[in-house]
């Protein structure tokens, strides 16, 4: 066993988890000189809600933060979390547009594309591991780690040999949740470490919502885990991941030892203790997001699933249900066929939830996002399903057998068409793509911008010619 590597997550999942994902580019640049030295395996920068958050609320291009990191930090792999067929929207996308979004990642600096499902059906994961493989990319097959009686060590062992066929470098257990405890983490590990390649790396991505996250790493270390996620501990911990320079002090000195400058890495964190004040002083990083929430363990509900039930009820003038609700999401969840809780199926199964307890009968409002698990709109669902509740959220409709997306035609061309006037790089196109509306948006304020500009400069101009 050499030593351990570590990927950071302070540009992406930390404040994702923590601050709504509101960091702005501008407040990672200065610390990027430092990140590049560190020595980290990657850090972890794109993808998951940055996409959406930089468009919608940041007024940013995430192109041009990706392209802008990509300059800043010219040592170190950067790396990027991808919803498979999902890609970073919530629905599943043509194949052309899964291809296209890949190559661009790509062609902008990411070099790792952690892609995962959530339902882990792997013909979701198909496209995209196969565009990450085709333009050079190195191709992270994630797990999305339950705890169900589908859900056993064999299930996941068989998936990860699964994944590795498909073309994955790495295989990352991924336990959004915190629910993986640390001597289950070691027996997994293991158990995987035996079953892949020697040179398929195995990588541990935890929370620390249940307080366990700094033991899962640690045990999945012992049991031969070669990269873990962390964070910088101005935003590590609670809902994102174990501190950093928590697990590389541990490490020093000992078989695992990170290779990590402590000291050198101290000016990143001081850096990071002022961005993380700002989002404090901006009302988006809630202390809450640090206390310890056993009620993950309890109920399997991830924190951002639990803080969204309690807004739903309270909406509903119906707080007083909250314990119902937690009672009533693993009777859905078995009905559903144990989906694992990750975005999309945990906002699924919990309004179905909160709706078979706001209206006294189960099941007699169901949303169209739990029709469309039902009927097999985001793939196969890991486990038989409850025929009786499928017949009464979908009636007699058709269940899809198929990968959902072999039904959908090619959409490139189409975007291209719609939003021909406002295209000033190729990258536009996706961003319309997943982001219609919010995109449109973006791009006419940017083009209103760009005329304003245009016109003062050619003010100037005209000032300047000789009388």
């Amino acid at each position: 066993m050499g030593k351990v590597m570590i990927t950071d997550t302070i540009l992406r999942d930390a404040h994702q988890s923590q601050a709504a994902t509101r960091m702005r580019t501008e407040d990672m640049l200065p610390a990027c000189e430092v990140l590049d030295k560190a020595g980290y395996y990657s850090l972890e920068c794109w993808g998951g809600a940055t996409f959406d958050s930089c468009l919608r609320f940041l007024d940013e291009d995430p192109w041009v933060r990706l392209r802008k990191l990509k300059e800043a930090l010219p040592n170190t792999k950067l790396q990027m979390l991808f919803r498979g067929q999902n890609i970073l929207g919530y629905k599943h996308y043509a194949d052309d547009v899964v291809e296209e979004f890949v190559r661009l990642s790509i062609k902008n600096g990411i070099d790792v594309i952690r892609i995962f499902d959530a339902l882990n059906d792997t013909r979701n994961l198909k496209t995209a591991i196969d565009a990450t493989k085709k333009y050079g990319g190195i191709c992270e097959a994630a797990m999305s780690y339950t705890i169900s009686p589908v859900h056993t060590e064999d299930y996941f062992v068989d998936l990860a040999v699964r994944l590795e066929k498909m073309g994955a470098d790495n295989i990352c257990i991924k336990d959004m949740a915190n629910l993986l405890l640390p001597y289950d983490a070691y027996s997994l590990v293991k158990k995987l470490k035996q079953a892949l390649k020697s040179e398929t790396k195995v990588h541990m991505h935890t929370h620390n919502t249940t307080g366990t996250g700094d033991m899962v790493n640690l045990k999945a270390i012992e049991a031969g885990a070669d990269i873990v996620d962390t964070a910088l501990s101005p935003l590590g911990n609670g809902t994102a991941q174990p501190a950093t320079e928590s697990l590389i002090a541990t490490l020093q000195g000992t078989e695992y030892d990170t290779g990590i400058d402590l000291n050198q890495l101290t000016k990143a964190t001081d850096y990071f203790r002022g961005v993380a004040q700002k989002l404090k002083d901006q009302g988006v990083l809630d202390p809450k997001v640090l206390s310890v929430d056993v009620n993950t363990l309890k109920y399997q509900v991830p924190g951002g699933m639990l803080s969204n039930l309690i807004n739903q009820l309270k909406q509903a003038g119906k707080s007083d249900k909250l314990y119902e609700v937690l009672a009533e999401v693993p009777r859905v969840r078995k009905d559903f066929g144990y989906p694992p809780l990750v975005t999309p199926t945990s906002q699924i199964v919990g309004t179905q939830a909160v709706m078979n307890v706001i209206t006294g009968e189960r099941y007699k409002m169901n949303p169209k996002e739990s029709q469309g698990l039902m009927r097999g709109e985001y793939g196969a669902l890991p486990a038989p399903v409850n025929e009786e509740v499928r017949k009464k959220v979908i009636g007699d409709a058709k269940v899809i057998t198929c990968r959902p997306a072999d039904n959908i035609g090619p959409e490139l061309e189409k975007y291209r068409k719609e939003i021909g006037q406002y295209i000033t790089q190729e990258e536009d196109v996706l961003s319309y793509a997943l982001f219609p509306q919010v995109a449109q948006k973006f791009f006419e304020k940017r083009l209103a911008e760009t005329v304003k500009l245009d016109t003062s400069v050619l003010d100037k101009t005209n000032n300047a010619m000789p009388v």
